[in-house]
């Protein structure tokens, strides 16, 4: 059977504050009981000696006799706190007997005594012990005490109601927080399980398709906002690629629809003999059945990019030695756009796999040329830190509007919205060269300003 969160969370709180509290409380018993029990011995000790002490005192010495009223009243205060008592001169004769004086009484104070203590204290195993004291007056004995008693100790009932007094505190005590823990537990547990319920439901939402609701507010709970921020982050983050999702599907279509249709118009008039099939026609309808040949092996190709870098064949390569590699094989069409390219910086040595970071560079490098206009530079810089090796390229053409930056690397994204085939490819060069990059665990990202030109920086592990 499974419980909601809040109910389990209340549960286990309040399970955990009453076994503190019921464990405290049994320790608690148990010492001080124990505590008690040494207390009533030191008590008994502590009351033999004084009434040795006061029976002491009514000796008169010049008499040689004992004040016998006085020794009464010792003795009956002595049984009714459970002592029985038997005074004796120095010659062994009787002063003073409590037996002899009220046998009833003592029987029964006894009898109450032993019946409590076996009833109160059933493992003591104890019972009605004697002890007998010798009576001295200045260092002359004077008699004799004889004390009963019940050993090897014994509580009053108002020992007993003290102790069940104590244990009642400490049930109140155990109620009063078994009720303060449900009530606070069951605070903290609707604090905490409200936003995970909702960020429940959230995901539930995620699930079913709906990426715009975002969770609201703060717990104030380090471990719940971090919970928050990720599933806020993550539906975002499928928001953004539903939207690159369904503007690729709109790309596609855009990108197959302009040659299709002009292949099937010029089809259509040369079938129902509007125009005449002349080559010049004939090569129009090729050239369109071209571009969609292109666009299907830039798909291929970048298929092919994401599959191979699965299997990268990493080697020792020199970022310096491939940008001037690279740059010569654009020296040709650089020239005739009058685009001047450089290449400066420092050696720098990185693990990578040498043919994909021709191809990164070189995609790179295309785009610059082909979005530069006449007169333009560009400039390929490396530089080495202890962990990375970095690689810049960087123009001075018209530049990427700041809008576009955070998708360039999409498939099909071109920031010419006109989706002009003459400005560019299909928008797939970029998305290549973020494949491989992250394929070799680096980074590659853009600084653009429009009018200014653009910086692409690629940053790989060493």
């Amino acid at each position: 059977m499974s419980y909601k969160f809040r109910t389990q969370l209340t549960m286990t709180i309040a399970f955990i504050v009453l076994s503190t509290v019921a464990l405290i409380s049994l320790l608690a018993n148990f010492f001080i009981h124990l505590e008690f029990e040494e207390y009533a011995k030191e008590q008994q000790k502590s009351y033999v000696n004084n009434l040795v002490t006061n029976l002491t005192h009514q000796f008169n010495e010049k008499t040689g006799n004992w004040n016998v009223e006085y020794v009464h009243g010792i003795g009956m205060s002595a049984l009714y706190d459970g002592y029985l008592i038997q005074l004796k001169d120095s010659n062994g004769g009787l002063v003073w007997d409590a037996e002899h004086h009220d046998m009833a009484a003592c029987s029964q104070v006894m009898h109450d005594i032993i019946e409590r203590m076996e009833q109160k204290r059933p493992g003591l195993n104890g019972g009605i012990v004697s002890q007998e004291v010798r009576l001295q007056e200045n260092q002359v004995e004077i008699g004799s005490l004889v004390l009963r008693y019940y050993g090897p100790y014994f509580l009053s009932e108002s020992d007993y109601h003290f102790l069940d007094s104590l244990n009642l505190v400490l049930a109140v005590i155990g109620c009063l927080s078994l009720l303060c823990s449900l009530i606070a537990g069951g605070y903290l547990a609707k604090r905490i399980s409200r936003p995970v319920i909702n960020t429940a439901q959230m995901a539930t939402q995620i699930a079913e398709g709906n990426y715009t609701n975002r969770l609201e507010g703060q717990t104030n709970i380090f471990e719940l906002d971090q919970l928050i921020a990720a599933v806020n982050d993550m539906a975002a983050s499928l928001d953004s690629q539903e939207g690159l999702r369904k503007r690729l599907t709109t790309d596609v279509a855009h990108e197959l629809r302009t040659p299709l249709a002009a292949v099937s118009s010029h089809l259509e008039a040369m079938m129902e003999g509007v125009w005449q099939p002349t080559p010049e026609r004939l090569e129009s309808c090729y050239e369109e059945i071209g571009r969609l040949s292109g666009l299907v092996s830039d798909l291929e190709r970048l298929a092919k990019v994401e599959h191979d870098n699965l299997n990268l064949e990493k080697t020792d390569v020199d970022l310096l030695e491939l940008a001037h590699t690279v740059v010569g094989n654009f020296e040709m069409e650089s020239a005739k756009k009058r685009i001047s390219l450089h290449v400066d910086g420092a050696e720098s040595h990185v693990l990578a796999d040498k043919d994909r970071l021709h191809q990164v560079l070189a995609n790179l490098l295309s785009n610059a040329i082909k979005y530069s206009a006449e007169g333009c530079s560009i400039r390929v810089a490396v530089s080495d830190t202890p962990e990375r090796g970095i690689l810049t390229v960087e123009d001075n053409g018209m530049g990427i509007p700041e809008k576009d930056l955070p998708f360039i690397f999409e498939r099909f994204y071109r920031t010419d919205h006109s989706r002009s085939r003459l400005t560019g490819g299909a928008g797939i060069g970029l998305a290549i060269v973020k494949s491989i990059v992250s394929a070799h665990g680096g980074t590659v990202k853009a600084e653009s300003s429009v009018g200014h030109g653009s910086r692409f920086i690629v940053s790989l592990p060493k």
